[in-house]
């Protein structure tokens, strides 16, 4: 995504006035299955034989990303002029046979659920939703059904082509249960492999753009900045995240803008550099401004709703959850490059609160 794309995401107003317009469906990957045979040419000689399948693969419109491949490699299902190699650094010879075993994907033991999402674009390769607050992402201890995985199984069907051998959805990036917006999820091994380097670079090289919509407490002193402070496990609480110094913590890199200042509150606009667990809400507590509604990082600043109107604080608890939410998702397409940006207008109750808050 160029410069202009990211700096159109940074610059979106507190309410986006629309979203993207829907796009054509890419050419879907062929599901790889079978025995796939690749004979190498004399400039294919001395190449690394992962490396090569990778490419081959793609040319070949197959959905076997480099990682699912090695993992064939490594697991015996790869001969080469009928000797089985379990090595994925063979180096190939002019002329040599390659037999690909890949075996059907296998079925998650998880069952789909008939949940309500909000899809906002679609292809064969990967899918963008609109997820709403108190939907959990991934099956967990307390949740095993009722997740967005559940829901993502039943919607996808057949079209999960086989992330590592197993057909589900492949999850790059999470939002916290009871934070809201735009979540892009893979529905093949290729888009998930592209996806997940994206993400693990989190748009410091490449085409990803992750913006929020924060509510804190307090007036924010200044126009803009930039929160950089290692996170890490709590020392006290392992539920927890917490600054804490950098040899117990990873990098953390948050930029923030306010968007428009409502008296004892400010909404403002992060926009991540990393992407740690509950990276924007320990940042902004840690600074003084905790997210409004923040029981877990806010839990001191309880006492400030009553500084509200009695609307707002009626809206506040409506709201019942940490007022954030990820208004903006832009990235280039991992399978045909088409640059992507999506805009997440504020939920209704969200929306009410700032309304009152006004």
């Amino acid at each position: 995504m160029n410069s202009k794309a990211k700096q159109r995401a940074w610059s979106l107003q507190a309410e986006p006035s629309h979203e993207a317009p829907p796009k054509k469906a890419a050419a879907p990957l062929a599901a790889a299955a079978g025995l796939i045979v690749f004979i190498a040419s004399a400039d294919d000689a001395g190449e690394r034989l992962d490396r090569w399948l990778g490419r081959a693969a793609l040319e070949r419109g197959l959905a076997l990303s480099r990682t699912r491949l090695k993992g064939l490699i490594e697991s015996g299902r790869v001969v080469l002029d009928a000797t089985v190699t379990r090595d994925p650094a063979t180096k190939l010879a002019e002329g040599m046979r390659i037999e690909v075993d890949v075996p059907q994907a296998e079925d998650l033991s998880l069952l789909g659920e008939d949940l309500p999402l909000t899809i906002v674009y679609e292809d064969a390769h990967l899918l963008v939703l609109d997820k709403p607050a108190g939907l959990v992402v991934h099956p967990a201890p307390g949740h095993a059904g009722g997740t967005l995985v559940n829901a993502l199984i039943a919607h996808c069907g057949a079209s999960l082509s086989g992330i590592g051998g197993v057909k589900r959805p492949g999850i790059v990036h999470r939002l916290d249960k009871d934070t809201s917006g735009l979540l892009v999820v893979a529905k093949t091994d290729a888009a998930h492999q592209g996806l997940s380097a994206l993400f693990a670079d989190h748009g410091r090289t490449g085409s990803l753009v992750r913006e929020y919509r924060a509510l804190v407490w307090s007036a924010i002193p200044a126009p803009a900045g930039t929160i950089d402070a290692p996170l890490g496990r709590h020392p006290q609480s392992r539920e927890k995240m917490a600054v804490v110094d950098a040899a117990r913590g990873r990098h953390a890199v948050t930029h923030w803008r306010l968007v428009e200042a409502l008296g004892p509150v400010s909404l403002i606009a992060c926009r991540l550099e990393t992407g740690r667990t509950h990276q924007i809400r320990v940042h902004l507590a840690h600074i003084g401004h905790p997210l409004l509604g923040d029981a877990v990082y806010g839990a001191g600043f309880k006492t400030k709703a009553a500084r509200l109107s009695e609307p707002a604080q009626a809206a506040l608890r409506d709201l019942g959850r940490q007022a954030l939410h990820a208004a903006a998702l832009g990235f280039e397409h991992p399978v045909t490059g088409e640059e992507l940006m999506f805009e997440s207008p504020l939920p209704e109750d969200f929306s009410r609160l700032v309304a009152a808050l006004r």
